[in-house]
């Protein structure tokens, strides 16, 4: 049995279909057809669903898929494994969590450091025990670039480069480079040797659009035995807590 993982954000939707852990479609586009969804859930067998969505609007395509499908919105009430200490549960973003849930899914009874970097830049840790207090909230790489042109009026806007810029800049735009990729370089190496100091040879898993960048740099770090590589971590938590909510 198969099962279907839709997760709605700001910009792109993420389509993806599990049996049991395996990955077996993936695709990301800015809407989302019923037809699409109807042939995969033929073509695959699917017999449940799970939906995670940052909007308020709901789908003209949900009502038809639900009468084909045991169809759930993934809420802060699913907990899968995860003992959530969050001060406000119910304010926690879906992403944030659901990258909590796909980390202690995959690496049960570890430590793990989830480091998500897409519009914004998260930092989630959850114990050993799958005990979740809590995390950070960054800028992300565009983001930054952004601002600096936003907020300023001289400042040119800027697209990343693919590596991390030179210590210092000799020019305006290799000067926001190096201030803007370098600031973020400095940041996550600085995240993980505090989290690092208190739970030595936890994990860091990178996850996001953005997650090139850090991969680069890690590899290169001191950290680099203890990264791992989930570009479809989210998608993976919500497959785990629709598992362990229907089991």
């Amino acid at each position: 049995m198969a099962n279907l993982v839709i997760d709605i954000g700001n910009t792109l939707i993420k389509v993806a279909v599990f049996r049991q852990n395996e990955l077996l479609y993936f695709g990301s586009n800015r809407d989302i057809k019923e037809t699409g969804l109807v042939e995969l859930i033929e073509k695959y067998n699917i017999k449940r669903g799970i939906i995670s969505s940052v909007k308020k609007d709901s789908e003209v395509w949900r009502s038809e898929i639900s009468g084909r499908i045991q169809l759930e919105n993934f809420n802060s009430d699913i907990a899968a494994g995860i003992h959530n200490h969050y001060k406000s549960p119910k304010t926690l973003g879906l992403d944030r969590l659901a990258a909590v849930i796909g980390a202690h899914w995959l690496y049960p009874d570890q430590d793990n450091l989830v480091i998500d970097a897409g519009t914004a830049i998260t930092y989630e840790y959850v114990d050993a025990g799958g005990n979740y207090f809590g995390g950070s909230i960054s800028p992300g790489l565009n983001m930054r670039y952004k601002a600096l042109n936003n907020y300023t009026s001289a400042l040119p806007l800027l697209n990343p480069a693919e590596d991390f810029a030179a210590e210092q800049g000799d020019d305006t735009e290799s000067a926001i480079r190096s201030g803007v990729q370098n600031g973020i370089r400095f940041e996550v190496l600085g995240f993980i040797k505090q989290y690092q100091a208190k739970q030595p040879g936890a994990n860091i898993i990178l996850t996001g659009g953005d997650s090139i960048f850090f991969d680069t740099l890690l590899k290169n770090s001191i950290f680099a035995p203890y990264v791992k590589i989930e570009p479809y971590l989210v998608l993976k938590g919500l497959n785990a807590a629709i598992q362990t909510n229907n089991d």
